[in-house]
């Protein structure tokens, strides 16, 4: 058993920067990620003007632009087949006015570089939550699981970074109200060339919608369905694609 300040459990952009900013001010911090790496496809790639100036004051945006992004100056939607501007991130009081489209695993990269500079971080890969620590009513640590066996790590504070299945979020005990979406996302992509600027641009049809993000050599396109129409879908996708409910 060891024990630690704080322990994060999961190493996603949440857990990432919480755990770097209080190793920085003293804390120790014990980020717990089941992964061994972060190479996961079709994850939240925007990264915000707010975001970046945080980057700013952590003095990490300097390696943060040295990753190739594209930048997303404005939204637009299509009205009568003209585009209208929907946002304009240039219009910010920002010292970087647009969204970048970063890889996340890049991005989480650069955090976790960044935190193992820091003698107060620790940062376990391949270390799986299971179930809480318990004292009476007060929450005093994890149980996990990892290549090595096992364990047991007690801390002061547990934080549940662990996305919408959260394991500590429901073994704690804490409920969330769940709201019914009536339709689902197809994810693929399509080739693109490096040519500078993008904006969003929906595209819509009755009963359906189609968003292209654009990402590094390619679009990732989300296209928007009714739940009924999962199945005429995958049968006319000419290349593979991932139904993913948001719901």
């Amino acid at each position: 058993m060891s024990d630690t300040t704080c322990a994060i459990v999961g190493g996603g952009p949440a857990g990432m920067m919480l755990g770097l900013i209080l190793a920085r001010c003293g804390v120790a911090v014990t980020v717990m990620e089941k992964h061994a790496d972060f190479l996961r496809d079709f994850r939240g790639d925007t990264v915000h003007p707010s975001t970046m100036r945080m980057l700013d004051e952590l003095g990490l945006f300097g390696e943060f632009d040295k990753i190739g992004y594209s930048k997303v100056e404005k939204a637009e939607f299509p009205v009568d087949g003209r585009p209208v501007t929907l946002v304009d991130f240039r219009r910010l009081r920002q010292p970087h006015p647009y969204v970048a489209m970063v890889p996340q695993w890049d991005f989480l990269d650069l955090l976790a570089d960044a935190g193992r500079s820091e003698p107060n971080f620790t940062l376990r890969m391949r270390t799986e939550v299971t179930g809480l620590l318990r004292d009476g009513d007060r929450i005093t640590g994890v149980r996990y699981t990892s290549p090595d066996g096992d364990g047991e790590l007690r801390a002061e504070l547990t934080m549940a970074c662990d996305g919408r299945t959260s394991v500590v979020r429901r073994a704690a005990g804490l409920s969330t109200r769940d709201y019914p979406v009536p339709f689902d996302v197809w994810w693929f992509r399509l080739p693109r060339t490096e040519d500078g600027q993008y904006s969003l641009i929906p595209r819509t049809a009755p009963g359906r919608a189609l968003i292209m993000i654009p990402r590094t050599g390619y679009f990732q396109v989300a296209y928007l369905i009714p739940k009924a129409a999962t199945g005429s879908c995958g049968r006319a996708a000419s290349t593979p694609s991932t139904p993913n409910s948001p719901s």
